[in-house]
């Protein structure tokens, strides 16, 4: 009877074994339909599409190269869009992730809806699952307005030749990231309502992801929402994200507008972009010098997001 209940045990652990690997390399990722997607042309819309992915969804902070030589990494001139920026296990995370190159020199013969479907849904042209440190899965619920304004912009960046490898996840990461994919579930965002457009450009910018502690889903624990505490590692360094609740005494719940954005535009001009590092050493990831040039009316409807949000009593320790 033992026996039988081992070779029964062993069974059941082989078929587990089997449907995982069948489910994360055969069925997953979901299959998502590449869409007819229509850029627009005009100036206007190509320079929202400039301003949102220098200064509000950053895309350039993470596929240009920084220089970690002055606070804030600030982009290194000739390098915006090239890729090739290195996060790996120094950087928290489990393998190694390498930002693409989004010039046309390498997305030139991607089609309007395969790039469409990358940012959107996290698969690349070739059919393979993006690991979501792209934060796709923000994307994928962006205004339609702005995701088609950053994709006519991006069309216009000039080719950098600069070959990427593909990301190395260790196992079993390398299989489930092919479940994270999912198709876009795009939206028309009310800009005239502080609160809903603050919260769509507080993901949009990340500020939600960075200022929550995460689980080890990688997901927002939404009882910290914005308590800080998330920690970004440079080099041997900690650093933790700032808690910008509206809690008076741990958080900004004391800041005026004012001086909420005057704390962004301390960082505008080249000197920002020519500031020391810290005592001992001290960065952060934190790209100020793009987002310093937010515009006052997108930072006073985060300002307003922030102000209604949830207290978090939590201190932080930035820096060890």
């Amino acid at each position: 009877m033992f026996k039988k209940i081992i070779i029964g045990l062993v069974c059941i652990l082989a078929l587990g074994i089997g449907w995982f690997f069948f489910n994360f390399t055969v069925l997953l990722p979901r299959d998502i339909p590449i869409p007819e997607i229509t850029l627009p042309t005009s100036p206007e819309q190509i320079e929202r599409g400039r301003y949102l992915a220098t200064h509000v969804a950053v895309c350039m902070d993470c596929h240009s190269t920084r220089n970690w030589e002055y606070f804030s990494g600030p982009i290194t001139p000739g390098t915006l869009g090239k890729g090739g920026e290195v996060f790996d296990e120094s950087t928290g995370l489990p393998g190694v992730v390498i930002s693409k190159n989004i010039t046309p020199y390498n997305l030139g013969d991607w089609s309007d809806g395969e790039l469409f479907r990358v940012i959107t849904g996290g698969l690349q042209k070739d059919g393979d699952a993006l690991f979501p440190l792209m934060p796709y899965d923000a994307y994928r619920t962006m205004d339609e307005r702005d995701l088609l304004a950053i994709m006519a912009y991006l069309r216009t960046l000039e080719p950098i030749a600069n070959d990427v490898p593909d990301h190395e996840l260790g196992f079993p990461l390398n299989l489930i990231v092919n479940s994270i994919p999912l198709e876009a579930e795009l939206r028309i965002v009310n800009r005239d309502d502080p609160v809903e457009y603050g919260d769509y450009l507080a993901n949009l910018a990340g500020c939600t992801w960075c200022h929550s502690p995460i689980n080890q889903a990688n997901q927002i624990i939404p009882e910290q929402l914005l308590a800080g505490g998330h920690e970004f590692y440079t080099g041997d360094r900690v650093v933790r994200a700032a808690n910008i609740s509206p809690d008076e005494e741990t958080g900004i719940g004391s800041w005026t507008l004012e001086q909420f954005i005057d704390r962004f535009r301390e960082y505008q001009g080249e000197a920002a972009r020519r500031m020391p590092v810290g005592k001992d050493g001290f960065n952060t990831l934190m790209p100020w010098t793009m987002f310093a040039d937010m515009n006052d009316a997108e930072l006073e409807a985060i300002y307003i997001y922030l102000m209604q949000s949830e207290p978090r009593s939590n201190r932080v320790t930035i820096y060890e």
